[in-house]
């Protein structure tokens, strides 16, 4: 399963690079100072230049669970809204609460800003060490929960690898049981 209707809002994987997505905005899995870093993080301000870490600098930081918006630079995205996951450490340290959180306001932030189309990738599953079967149960669980409130087309979920898809369609199919 690649796709999902949640009443007007369509919920897509895909098997791609967050950095060509042409989505209003793409979500960028960031750490707290918002300085850059590896992984999805590095990617985006690669590709997107100079312009997204001037605005982060400005900005400052972001507390974890939360999110920011910048310029998307030379992205095809107008915007960039930058979330900070959490770190997990067991999963009794109010991970999947930030977790979801972080996922929530980031599409509170995006809508904000007049975006129909919102790309994320999976947060927190690289060196931040979260779970990804529990991380997409809880982006899927996150997302389908903020939808009724916002006013957004398309929401999508973009991966990397084969596996990370093959965890993403699982949970997805698992909603479309229950």
């Amino acid at each position: 399963m690649t796709e999902l209707l949640v009443g007007n809002t369509r919920l897509t994987l895909v098997q791609g690079d967050i950095t060509l997505q042409q989505v209003d905005a793409i979500v960028n899995a960031a750490n707290a100072a918002l300085r850059g870093g590896g992984g999805v993080d590095g990617a985006i301000h690669r590709a997107g230049g100079p312009d997204i870490m001037a605005e982060c600098r400005h900005i400052g930081g972001c507390p974890t669970g939360d999110a920011v918006r910048t310029t998307a630079g030379r992205l095809p995205a107008n915007h960039v809204v930058h979330t900070v996951g959490p770190v997990w450490s067991g999963g009794n340290a109010g991970e999947r609460d930030l977790l979801a959180s972080a996922y929530r306001r980031s599409l509170e932030v995006a809508a904000d800003h007049g975006a129909r189309t919102v790309a994320f990738p999976s947060i927190s599953t690289g060196v931040y060490g979260y779970p990804k079967e529990l991380a997409a149960e809880t982006a899927l669980d996150a997302v389908t929960a903020a939808l009724p409130l916002l006013d957004l087309d398309e929401v999508r979920f973009v991966v990397f690898g084969g596996d990370d898809l093959a965890v993403y369609q699982q949970a997805m199919r698992a909603r479309t049981s229950e």
